[in-house]
C-alpha cells in the first residue's frame, strides 16, 4: 500500500483533535444528481456566522469520469475554479489546475503522483515570479519519511523546509515533525482502542525552539450508536472543548461543540453550531 502524501502524516491525530470543533454558527446544504456510474453534479451552499460577521460562500462540482470541475463564488467577490484530472497520462497521476479571480496572480498547477512506495505533490504558480513546493513521501504504510519545501523564485529563498516520519501499525499511528525551518518539533500519536465502538485516543506535543515553549494536547473520541459520536480534549493551558455529532440521515450531520477556559470559566464559554445536509 502507498504510503501517501505529505498532508497525510499524522492526519488521523489531528481529525481527531481539531476536526469539527467550532465555536461559530454554520449551516450546509448539499444537493447532488447522479448520472450514471462516473457522473455527479452536486451544488453546496454554505453560511457562516461568527462573531458578528456573516460569511457566505456557493460551490459548484461537475465530474465526469476523470475529470472534476469546482467552482466556489463568495461574499467576499472571490471566485475560486479548480479542474482535476486523475490518471493524468499514467496510473497514479493527478494534476490540479487552481485560479482565484479577481487575483490574477493565484493560478496554480498541481501534480500529484501515488506510487506503491512513494507519494509526491509538487505545484508551481503561473506567473512570472511563482513560488515552487515540492513535497514527498517515501517508504511503506508501516513506516516512512517525507520533506516539505518551498522556493520563492521572487527572492530566491527557501521560505518551508519540513521533515516528518510516521510510524504506523493496525492500531497505532506515531508521528513526528519538524516545522518553522527547524523551529518547532511536534510529535503525535493516534490509538484505537476499541474498533468496534469507534474508541480512540490522540496526543500532539509541539516544543518550540526559539521560544522555549511546549503545547501538550490530547483527546478522545468515543460512538455512542453508531449514528452518534462523541469527541473531547484539553491542552496544558486550560481549555477545554468537547462535541457531540450526530448522523441523523445519510451524510446529514448535526454538531453541537463547546469550549472552554478552565481558568476562567465563568467569562470563556464558547457554544458552536453546525447543521449539513445532503440530498
Amino acid at each position: 500500500m502507498a504510503p501517501g502524501l505529505y498532508s497525510d502524516i499524522g492526519k488521523k491525530t489531528r481529525d481527531l483533535l481539531y476536526k469539527d470543533y467550532a465555536t461559530h454558527q454554520k449551516f450546509t446544504l448539499t444537493t447532488c444528481s447522479p448520472h450514471g456510474v462516473n457522473q455527479r453534479n452536486a451544488i453546496t451552499a454554505a453560511g457562516t456566522r461568527k462573531n458578528e460577521s456573516i460569511f457566505g460562500e456557493l460551490h459548484t462540482q461537475i465530474k465526469n469520469k476523470k475529470l472534476t470541475v469546482d467552482v466556489k463564488a463568495n461574499s467576499e467577490s472571490d471566485l475560486l475554479t479548480t479542474i482535476t484530472f486523475d490518471e493524468f497520462g499514467t496510473r497514479g497521476l493527478k494534476s490540479i489546475l487552481s485560479l482565484v479571480v479577481p487575483d490574477q496572480r493565484s493560478g496554480k498547477l498541481e501534480l500529484q503522483y501515488l506510487h506503491e512506495y512513494a507519494g509526491v505533490n509538487a505545484s508551481v504558480g503561473l506567473n512570472s515570479n511563482p513560488m515552487v513546493n515540492l513535497s514527498g513521501v517515501f517508504g511503506s504504510n508501516a513506516l516512512s519519511v517525507g520533506v516539505d519545501v518551498s522556493f520563492d523564485t521572487a527572492t530566491s529563498n527557501f521560505t518551508k523546509y519540513n521533515a516528518a516520519l510516521s510510524l504506523t501499525n493496525p492500531d497505532l499511528i506515531a508521528s513526528l515533525h519538524l516545522n518553522n525551518h527547524g523551529d518547532t518539533l511536534t510529535a503525535s500519536y493516534y490509538h484505537m482502542v476499541k474498533q468496534h465502538s469507534g474508541t480512540a485516543v490522540g496526543a500532539e506535543l509541539s516544543h518550540s525552539f526559539s521560544r522555549n515553549e511546549s503545547t501538550l494536547i490530547f483527546g478522545s473520541q468515543h460512538s455512542l450508536d453508531p449514528h452518534t459520536t462523541v469527541k473531547a480534549r484539553f491542552n496544558n493551558y486550560g481549555m477545554a472543548s468537547a462535541l457531540v455529532q450526530h448522523e441523523w440521515r445519510p451524510k446529514s450531520f448535526v454538531t453541537i461543540s463547546g469550549e472552554v477556559d478552565t481558568k476562567a470559566i465563568e467569562k470563556s464559554t464558547k457554544v458552536g453550531l453546525a447543521v449539513v445536509l445532503k440530498h
